[in-house]
């Protein structure tokens, strides 16, 4: 089946009455189910707030490498302009490095507090400068501890998500499936999943909006998470998703956005993920390759490296589901 056109791309100008529709995809995550980037997909227009309005809940979405960086950089750059205004100001003593130098190793010892005696202020404004400083590096590095510490204290859910969902029958009728797997060693007790197709609809009087379906599972609970769980979505009669195609889904700017929750045992904290699945990502007549064996000691092997496998259906071909 040729797949439509990638429907992950930029949206085009909704001023335009006949521009196709295609999806904006509003959930963006890895396959642990983490926001991919703190870029949102999308743009607000009238919306005067700064961006480092919000600056906490971005420091926390950082991945590591980036959250490093941007404090080393930030404490990199402080220092640098202290050291400027050191120069400009004078009154330092007891340096032997040159007068660039002094100043900016002197700038971190007094940014850091650490104050080794040999450089030190000997004017009222290189005095008054360094007290400023020793006051910022202890706010930063106080809030910097703090971040640091809500950002390893935060419990990760560590699920994976196969990357494509399959349309197959099951149990003799048409289905939507996709599955996920707990990374951790942990166990997510009460975990819960719910399913919701969004797309853009017409209404009578002919604007076009998002429109919010729930799609209905087989099985939404699990009392334990700890194996694999396949999430099924019967088509049927009541299903937003009966007698669609592909082509159908992605010309809608259809997306089916997962939102998975439970309770880590280790943490004892509530713990979520999320995903989604837009129609190219959506495979007609496919079957999830098994991953489940037996260990001779009689433990149950989870082979992930096929947790995104997925083979041709051996039976008949759905249709439209």
């Amino acid at each position: 089946m040729d797949q439509p056109p990638d429907a992950r791309a930029a949206l085009p100008d909704l001023d335009t009455p006949d521009a196709p529709i295609r999806p904006h995809c509003l959930v963006r995550t890895d396959d642990d189910g983490e926001p991919a980037d703190t870029t949102p997909s999308y743009i607000r227009v009238g919306d005067r707030s700064p961006a480092w309005s919000d600056l906490y809940h971005v420091t926390l979405r950082l991945s590591w490498p980036r959250f490093l960086a941007a404090g080393f950089g930030l404490a990199v750059a402080l220092n640098l302009v202290f050291a400027l205004l050191y120069l400009a100001v004078g009154g330092l003593e007891g340096g032997t490095m040159g007068a660039f130098a002094d100043a900016f190793y002197f700038s971190v010892q007094t940014m850091s507090t650490v104050g080794y005696g040999n450089l030190h202020p000997v004017t009222h404004p290189a005095n008054l400068l360094a007290s400023l400083e020793a006051m910022l590096g202890m706010t930063g590095f106080a809030l910097a501890a703090a971040v640091s510490y809500a950002r390893v204290s935060r419990p990760s859910a560590r699920l994976l998500f196969s990357r494509v969902a399959v349309v197959a029958r099951h149990e003799g009728r048409p289905a939507l499936m996709f599955r996920c797997a707990n990374r951790g060693y942990n166990h997510i007790l009460e975990a819960k999943v719910a399913v919701t197709l969004v797309q853009t609809e017409a209404t009578p009087e002919g604007e076009r909006m998002r429109g919010f379906h729930e799609l209905a599972l087989k099985h939404p609970s699990t009392p334990v998470f700890a194996l694999p769980w396949t999430i099924i979505h019967p088509i049927d009669a009541d299903s937003p998703l009966h007698g669609r195609t592909q082509e159908q889904l992605a010309q809608a700017g259809a997306e089916i956005i997962v939102l998975l929750s439970g309770i880590d045992d280790a943490y004892g904290q509530a713990v979520h993920a999320r995903h989604s699945y837009i129609a190219t990502e959506l495979r007609w007549d496919a079957r999830f390759a098994d991953v489940l064996t037996r260990a001779r000691d009689g433990r149950t092997r989870i082979d992930l490296r096929r947790f995104h496998d997925v083979q041709p259906e051996s039976g008949p071909p759905v249709q439209g589901a």
